[in-house]
């Protein structure tokens, strides 16, 4: 019985590290699958010999991915122990590693925003300013320092974790938990994304639907306003009443569309974009098609 391959912990340290380039050949069509190849290399080199191997390795993970680039590490974790398995002759086929890599990243990518950028970044940054403020050259040196530790540990943690969890993962393969794991994690995903089309996918239509002129009171009379503290509370007094900027209000196809359904025609373009995708249509040609569209529709006045 041959020995079995395992990944020591030199080698995943050197995944780990070159992880933090994972952003480093970030493309519209696959976006971060360079940089994935590329800290996958030290482990594709492990555990395959033969070169026709490690090419399949390296083109399998060159497909489609992105998620948040640090949120990526536990993912890389769980895909190392299954590549492990893979070499060790465990029933791991490309489907299964590409789908844990697609379930995973959606959910992920949702959760690493809002905790890294949205939360620690400001609380460091607020902290290293508020001494740069003073004169103490130690703020943007505690910024930089703290960030980084708090990055790397998260990073080299959670890709432990994931690779702990993956030679689970892979026991249970004939029980069907690694489909289960996928599919919740795909649906979470799903949702996710759902909820970020509209703040993502933004479309405005300016034809002029009509053009109503308001009555006296209604808007703000601009020329008989005062330029003194009292004018200016008053000014903003009527603002805040809700009257109008200009006599003459005008509404817009895409007023009327926002009060009928918010976010309804980024939906329904969402929902075209992966229409062509399932018809195999090329990211590229989708992608310069939105932009043709676009200069066209603000030409003419559509858009």
């Amino acid at each position: 019985m041959a020995e079995r391959i395992e990944l020591t912990k030199k080698d995943r340290l050197s995944v780990a590290w070159r992880s933090t380039f994972l952003q480093g050949s970030w493309n519209y069509e696959r976006m971060q699958n360079g940089g994935w190849a590329f800290a996958m290399i030290p482990a594709i080199k492990k555990l395959y010999k033969d070169p026709e191997d490690r090419k399949a390795a390296l083109k399998r993970h060159l497909e489609f991915f992105n998620t948040h680039p640090y949120l990526a590490s536990p993912i890389l974790g769980v895909t190392l122990a299954l590549e492990e398995d893979r070499a060790n002759g465990a029933a791991v086929d490309d489907v299964a590693i590409q789908g844990v890599k697609v379930g995973m990243m959606g959910p992920l990518a949702g959760v690493g925003d809002p905790v890294f950028w949205f939360t620690i970044r400001p609380m460091l940054g607020a902290l290293g300013a508020s001494l740069a403020l003073s004169g103490n050259i130690l703020g943007p040196i505690l910024f930089f320092v703290l960030w980084n530790v708090i990055r790397w540990a998260f990073m080299w943690y959670t890709q432990e974790f994931g690779y702990r969890a993956g030679s689970k993962i892979t026991d249970d393969l004939s029980g069907g938990l690694l489909q289960d794991i996928t599919k919740g994690a795909s649906i979470l995903g799903m949702f996710v994304l759902a909820a970020l089309v509209e703040r993502w996918v933004s479309i405005n239509f300016k034809p002029v639907v009509s053009r109503v002129t308001l009555s006296e009171g209604a808007y703000i009379e601009w020329d008989k306003v005062e330029i003194s503290g009292k004018g200016l509370k008053t000014l903003f007094d009527q603002v805040n009443s809700g009257m109008a900027l200009d006599p003459v209000k005008v509404t817009t196809l895409q007023d009327n569309l926002n009060q009928l359904i918010p976010g309804l025609v980024p939906l329904l373009l969402t929902f075209l974009c992966m229409w062509l995708l399932k018809k195999k249509v090329s990211p590229i040609v989708i992608i310069i098609g939105l932009f043709i569209v676009g200069i066209v529709g603000h030409l003419v006045g559509l858009l």
